[in-house]
């Protein structure tokens, strides 16, 4: 495997139906190991990804083509190619989205740390995302914030003896 590839040799992906866009494959393509890449494209009016924040792992992007807008945190700033975007780990104040609100494609790098365990916030809709263990044993489970729970709800402290 080489340590190389041009962006003309990616093959892009289409991100599933409920997710518009694409993107390519980086990272496993030259042998990276603790950290994921890929580029994605973004059609105008469209984001690739909900509004989130990650408590664990870091997010850089660049943009390469066309123009759009950052959400992040309670902010929005304008992206054009060559800018730079680093979403540190954190609460719902570094959250971030990119939305293409350009006219062509919306093209970007994006580059994160690639640890397995990780817990992720959508503002947006409420959600929680929790993600434990590698890709092939992973428990992955997503779900409402608005309802709280104490410790020992529905847990008994009665035990059976034989």
């Amino acid at each position: 495997m080489k340590p190389v590839i041009n962006i003309d040799e990616l093959e892009y992906v289409d991100d599933g139906e409920n997710l518009a866009g694409r993107h390519a494959p980086v990272a496993e393509k030259i042998g990276a190991q603790k950290l994921g890449y890929n580029v994605s494209i973004c059609p105008p009016g469209k984001s690739t990804c909900p509004f989130h924040n990650h408590r664990i792992n870091e997010e850089m992007f660049m943009i390469l083509e066309g123009t759009g807008t950052l959400r992040f945190g309670k902010d929005e700033y304008p992206l054009r190619p060559h800018d730079i975007i680093a979403c540190p780990p954190g609460d719902q104040s570094v959250a971030h989205e990119i939305i293409n609100t350009g006219d062509v494609d919306l093209k970007y790098l994006s580059l994160a740390t690639d640890i397995a365990d990780e817990v992720c916030e959508y503002p947006d809709s409420g959600k929680v995302g929790i993600y434990v263990g590698e890709k092939n044993n992973r428990f992955r489970h997503l779900y409402h914030i608005d309802k709280d729970t104490d410790y020992y709800t529905g847990e008994t402290n009665k035990r059976l003896f034989k």
